[in-house]
């Protein structure tokens, strides 16, 4: 739970850093499910020639190694249909560990104490594995995998969410440091608005408008989570160690209220007037993935940003 010099930090500020907030036994779920995830994908492209052994025969090792021979983990990894193009084969992963994790009831009700009590997952969500940056191929440009460039939430969501309810929950699996790419934040102005963005190396606020010398770095430990408003402008530094910093995103907003992302399942995570219409089957969540896939595929792409490059600040 939030202490009131917390809350009013994260209302003043825009963000707050809150350590311990994800069990173990939730964390080491999650570590479990993803190695054996990625145990599947790498005898696939063993079988397929694409990979020999490993680096090293650890999760960090394989991850490395199918990195380095072109094989893609961050799509199966993911917790979300990618912006582009789907598939009917498009892969994403979607396991009880990690649906534990999104429900996991001390994060839920540091969110109810930002939002309230009827909360919705927000579709908006991914995992991100960020490997060294010695180790990145050098047109690497995917947000999930390289460092992010300097964004603010509500921008990256569509305009029907402008006026919603809602807070970003960044989750550490592995210790985020400096050295390693944690985040970075300017705190929120109190008059703060949504920055224009440009469609660049990815979707970032457009030159001039980031005083980057303000920037304020946020490590967190294994099990922490940097809370953000959907205003406050953030990034991540570059991982100069020889580890990967892994990390995920969520969202959750007030039920009811728009996405910003509405051809995406939502669920509702936690309601204290009708408790009953709480997802509780981590298999229902997967289905409702899958169906939207399907949907999805047999549909013209729909455009998941809505800047565009001849905008006069991008110029």
């Amino acid at each position: 739970m939030l202490s009131a010099s917390q809350r009013e930090a994260y209302e003043t500020h825009g963000f707050l850093v809150v350590e311990d907030v994800i069990d173990v036994r939730i964390l080491d779920a999650v570590r479990q499910e993803y190695a054996g995830l990625l145990d599947l994908l790498y005898a696939g492209w063993q079988a397929e020639g694409r990979v020999g052994a490993p680096a090293r025969d650890d999760f960090w090792g394989k991850l490395v190694t199918a990195y380095e021979a072109d094989c893609d983990w961050f799509q199966p990894m993911d917790i979300s249909l990618p912006g582009d193009k789907i598939a009917p084969d498009t892969p994403m992963h979607f396991g009880p560990a990690v649906f534990d994790m999104v429900r996991a009831p001390g994060l839920l009700d540091i969110v109810e104490q930002l939002i309230g009590g009827e909360i919705t997952s927000n579709p908006i969500q991914h995992v991100r594995i960020k490997p060294p940056a010695t180790a990145l191929a050098s047109d690497e440009i995917r947000a999930h995998i390289t460092s992010t460039d300097w964004h603010q939430d509500r921008a990256v969501a569509l305009g029907e969410a402008d006026q919603t309810d809602m807070v970003t929950c960044w989750l550490a699996i592995t210790d985020a440091t400096v050295e390693n790419g944690c985040l970075q934040v300017l705190p929120k102005e109190d008059t703060q608005a949504i920055l224009p963005h440009c469609p660049q190396r990815q979707t970032a606020i457009a030159p001039g408008y980031v005083a980057e010398d303000k920037a304020v770095p946020l490590p967190v430990r294994a099990g922490g989570v940097v809370l953000f408003h959907p205003l406050t402008p953030h990034a991540s530094l570059v991982n100069k160690t020889d580890g990967f910093r892994w990390s995920f995103d969520l969202r959750f907003h007030v039920t009811g209220q728009p996405s910003g992302r509405s051809h995406f399942p939502e669920f509702v995570a936690r309601s204290r007037q009708n408790p009953d219409t709480e997802l509780s089957d981590w298999q229902e969540w997967k289905n409702m993935w899958e169906d939207a896939r399907a949907r999805l595929a047999a549909m013209p792409q729909i455009a998941i940003h809505r800047w565009q490059s001849d905008s006069p600040a991008c110029a």
